[in-house]
């Protein structure tokens, strides 16, 4: 029999997970062309030409026992030189290797910096609405997720009842921008004022509280906006970078983690996650794609690509009489349901063969996701469905 804590994942399994099977049995149903999933957030865009290149490049001219053997737990040193020697160009800061650690994607980063630092009872706030897999995230070692209120005006953090969930329990912060589900990119002033929330309680519990800035969407953005950096802002962040969307590699599972020697216990930390991504069973991440990733860190996918389907998106459901606030980064809508219950929403975009992801699995019910990392015809495909569905609550 399994395990008590598995037999209640098992049951509450991942609803996004769920649309994209549901999706597949349409299709099987329907036919592919007449079934419009935007349920996941699986790149539809290529990976730049760099990477292809960089692979067979790895491949035919490197050393098989270095391409394919085991290092240090925490990745080939000249990979995370090269990618600490890539984030200062951009961003000004002064990190060398020791402060990378290459994990296997931003989800197995996230898992070892929780391991690294959660004690059972441990609290990590996030703010609504929020990746749901947060939530296993901090009960995989026994924290307790705690949940900031969605500002459902523009979705910026609600920094006021943020500080009153802040306890002497409080270990760690989750901020992600650009934000999944919303699309919103937090601004400087939400993370100035976010930083000088956490300096004053941690003067006032006496506790380090550490800023875990998740970054899978970092350099998906539009109209010349800018994502800070936030350890930048806050002494005490740390970093859960991915290149599943910057490279369109969610499958290849490789991103990195930054440790910035300025943080608290910074020793300890470093030491600690290295064990960490060990011990839980990745022991590395995976070698071929890090010298491949070393070879791309200044490439990019096409980010105009997701761009015309955000605007031809978003242009036509406002039209169409649906409320959302425009996307400014990722590639998500996040919109407000035509009735209260956002599931049975859900359910009625069902019947037009749309599948999209209710608000309530990312903390934020009456509203739902609408992924459009999808080709452009296919939301041309799928418009008049969406009027439809619009015209049914009318």
């Amino acid at each position: 029999m399994i395990s008590k804590k598995m037999t209640a994942l098992v049951q509450n399994s991942s609803v996004i997970r769920a649309m994209f099977e549901e999706g597949k049995r349409l299709a099987a149903i329907h036919g592919a062309e007449n079934v419009f999933d935007f349920s996941l957030g699986n790149p539809s865009v290529e990976p730049p030409k760099e990477v292809k290149d960089a692979i067979v490049d790895v491949i035919m001219n490197e050393n098989t026992n270095l391409v394919h053997g085991y290092m240090s737990n925490s990745g080939y040193e000249d990979v995370r030189t090269a990618v600490a020697n890539s984030i200062n160009h951009k961003f000004g800061t002064h990190f060398n290797e020791n402060n990378i650690i290459m994990t296997v994607g931003a989800a197995g980063g996230l898992n070892v910096i929780f391991k690294t630092l959660l004690n059972p009872g441990d609290e990590v706030i996030v703010f609504a609405p929020f990746f749901g897999e947060y939530r296993n995230y901090v009960n995989n070692f026994d924290g307790e997720l705690v949940i900031v209120s969605p500002n459902t005006v523009d979705f910026q953090p609600d920094l006021d009842e943020f500080e009153t969930k802040i306890t002497p329990k409080t270990k760690a912060v989750i901020v992600n921008t650009p934000n999944n589900p919303t699309g919103v990119v937090y601004s400087e002033e939400t993370i100035m004022k976010l930083s000088n929330i956490l300096d004053k309680k941690q003067k006032e519990y006496g506790n380090s509280i550490y800023l875990i800035s998740d970054e899978p969407y970092r350099e998906l953005v539009y109209d010349g906006v800018s994502v800070p950096y936030l350890t930048k802002y806050y002494k005490n962040t740390l970093v859960g970078y991915s290149f599943s969307k910057s490279l369109s590699l969610p499958g290849e599972r490789i991103g990195y983690l930054v440790i910035p020697t300025e943080v608290d216990d910074a020793e300890d930390i470093i030491a600690a996650a290295n064990v960490a991504n060990r011990i839980l069973g990745f022991v590395n991440a995976p070698s071929l794609i890090q010298r491949v990733v070393a070879k791309c860190l200044d490439s990019e996918v096409d980010v105009s690509i997701y761009n015309r389907n955000r605007e031809l998106l978003y242009n036509s459901l406002t039209e169409y009489g649906f409320t959302l606030v425009k996307p400014e980064g990722a590639f998500y809508l996040f919109v407000k349901a035509l009735e209260d219950d956002d599931k049975a929403f859900v359910n009625a975009a069902k019947k037009h063969n749309i599948l999209i992801v209710p608000g309530s699995s990312f903390g934020c019910p009456g509203y739902c996701r609408i992924a459009y990392c999808v080709e452009y015809d296919k939301i041309e495909r799928a418009l008049p469905g969406f009027k439809k569905l619009a015209e049914e609550y009318q």
